[in-house]
């Protein structure tokens, strides 16, 4: 079985759906700006992840069919698969094959960033710049943006002697 890479965005939609006892897309609890969530729903339609259902509830609809009226998005159990979820609704195929785990690119800035973020001795702003090439301000954005508002993880900072302010991910 081949291995389904996600995007961030995408992983987050997805494992809120799967989270959900109705396997829900909606609401959609990712911070997306604009036309993002319509853009990720799309891809995830394509690949077969989630799937197209009449809603129930107004406040769910994906978009209005003529035939079908309104249409909201829910989990498929190739996203459970996907997520390693063993726990799946009824319509799950047997699993005869383990679960194709989630593969992310590797050797991305955004990797460097949060491996450096998780060392016990945390980070600082010009050892970040250092690693990845960034400037300052991108580092600062990476983190309170894709970080904290996308990924929600959760950035301490303090002052340590000799280093300066130095950056973490709060261990939960």
């Amino acid at each position: 079985m081949t291995q389904i890479q996600l995007s961030d965005a995408q992983a987050v939609i997805l494992s809120t759906a799967c989270a959900r006892e109705d396997g829900a897309v909606f609401p959609v609890t990712a911070s997306l700006k604009g036309g993002a969530v319509g853009n990720v729903c799309k891809s995830l339609l394509k690949r077969g992840l989630i799937e197209e259902v009449p809603a129930t509830d107004l406040e769910t609809v994906w978009r209005h069919d003529e035939e079908r009226g309104p249409i909201t998005l829910r989990a498929t159990p190739l996203a459970y698969n996907t997520l390693g979820i063993t726990d799946a609704p009824e319509e799950t195929p047997p699993a005869d094959a383990p679960p194709a785990p989630v593969q992310r690119r590797k050797g991305t800035k955004q990797e460097i960033l949060i491996e450096m973020l998780r060392a016990e001795s945390g980070a600082t702003i010009d050892e970040i710049v250092a690693a990845t090439g960034w400037k300052p301000h991108t580092v600062r954005g990476a983190m309170s943006g894709v970080l904290r508002k996308k990924l929600g993880l959760t950035i301490i900072s303090e002052k340590v002697e000799g280093r300066g302010r130095v950056y973490r991910i709060a261990s939960d």
